[in-house]
């Protein structure tokens, strides 16, 4: 029998494992929806190349400083390159949700950011400011874990630190060309709704093995709990973001409620274990406002540029959903449940100490990158867009329809006209006009 268990608990994980890598389609697909065409190459290939490199850089060094033997509760030192360690499943559980947390960069700084300067962050993400996080709280070991500081399953660990960390780049490396000018904040649209929508539910169906592996095992009580409060508070967020922005700019806004299905997921996310469905669902219905208002005061009131809205989605929701347990822990620490503000408090400093901390690390880690690569693509290249530039090739067969003709001095309509026939076909046809 617990030889049955044990295989069973090592099944719901990996699982959990296929389900959380499987959501970086999920991050792909919203960014590449919310940004333009000419740029989709470019934000495929900077997301292959965080889960690809952020996992090894995870596994040689990420996972040690993350879980290994405790200096004062504040970093590891044992375990790199896995040494001396025996439970693989828990160590590539552990290196989906570290990748995750790098990717969330990705869409912050998209359409503008040289692919290696980008690299660097990636690494310096996986490789210290990510895994110290996590050791504050998730090492069994660390200073907030003795505090009593509550995150299941990542709303600061996970959410927050990867959004402080796209603050701080976006901000350094700066806004797009054309999205600030003569004081107006210029809408820049993304080039296909559909695409970030499909984003938004692998992202979605990707956060029940999120949340819900991180028990760790299939309890047959927890598990059911955990998913149907990341459904809960995700719907919340869609249904209130809809109405929402109804209320706010006289119409259902499609690229906000999209998010907003993020927003309540993120919400959720530290106290997926620790509240009720009610509480879930209230949790999401915050979270909506909080993130159209937090997109509207970053891009309008801070002049950062975030093409896909990730630092109020991550960051805002994120801090949002670490408070929350102080106030809906229905384990009797919550506020509403006669706990009083000790939790609240201690998740105050937890939220405080990640900003701190993400802030400096990642500034100072972008400071010394920039000595050696520049941050931004060059103006030429910014305009051309980056999957020609960089990459060599655009994103859709149409691109190169405008191109070729440009070349060749055809007009668009010319191409479109004889699609599909052959020169001679084309040339017959023109003789007998």
């Amino acid at each position: 029998m617990d030889e049955l268990l044990i295989s069973v608990n090592l099944i719901w994980v990996m699982l959990g494992t296929i389900l959380v890598f499987f959501m970086h389609a999920g991050f792909a697909m919203v960014e590449a929806g919310f940004t333009r065409s000419k740029n989709a190459v470019n934000i495929i290939m900077k997301n292959f190349l965080t889960i690809s490199l952020g996992g090894i850089v995870y596994f040689l060094c990420g996972y040690a400083i993350m879980f290994g033997d405790s200096v004062g509760g504040i970093f590891g030192i044992s375990g790199f390159a896995l040494n001396g360690v025996d439970d693989l499943s828990f160590f590539i559980f552990q290196t989906m949700f570290a990748a995750t947390g790098a990717t969330i960069l990705s869409g912050a700084v998209a359409e503008r950011t040289n692919i290696f300067a980008y690299i660097g962050v990636i690494i310096l993400m996986s490789l210290v400011v990510y895994p110290v996080v996590g050791h504050w709280v998730w090492s069994g070991q660390g200073w907030l874990t003795n505090l009593g500081f509550v995150d299941f399953a990542g709303s600061t660990v996970v959410h927050l630190t990867g959004a402080v960390a796209a603050f701080i780049a976006a901000v350094m490396v700066g806004p797009r060309l054309g999205k600030y000018e003569n004081g107006r904040v210029n809408v820049i649209t993304g080039h296909s709704i559909p695409l970030g929508a499909l984003g938004v539910f692998l992202l979605w169906f990707g956060w029940f093995g999120f949340n819900g592996a991180s028990t760790l095992a299939a309890d047959p009580e927890l598990v059911p709990n955990v998913i149907a409060n990341t459904f809960f508070a995700a719907a919340a967020g869609v249904v209130a973001t809809s109405f929402y922005t109804k209320f706010r700019y006289g119409h259902i806004d499609g690229s906000l409620t999209l998010n907003g299905a993020l927003a309540g997921l993120v919400g959720i996310t530290a106290g997926a274990a620790n509240v009720s469905i009610i509480g879930s669902i209230i949790i999401g219905l915050i979270a909506a406002p909080l993130l159209v208002e937090g997109v509207r005061f970053i891009e309008w009131k801070l002049k950062v540029d975030d093409p896909v809205g990730a630092i109020a989605v991550h960051g805002i929701c994120g801090v949002w959903g670490t408070l929350a347990v102080g106030l809906f822990d229905s384990n009797g620490q919550g506020l509403f449940y006669g706990g009083g503000l000790s939790l609240l408090g201690i998740q105050a400093i937890g939220v405080i100490a990640t900003i701190a901390w993400v802030s400096v690390s990642v500034a100072a880690g972008i400071f010394i990158i920039k000595a050696f690569v520049p941050l931004r693509v060059t103006v030429e290249e910014e305009i051309a867009g980056l999957d020609v530039m960089e990459h060599g090739a655009p994103a859709y067969e149409f691109q190169d329809i405008f191109k070729s003709s440009a070349v060749r001095g055809e007009t668009f309509a010319h191409r479109l006209t004889h699609f599909g026939k052959t020169q001679n076909t084309v040339q017959q046809e023109e003789q007998h006009i």
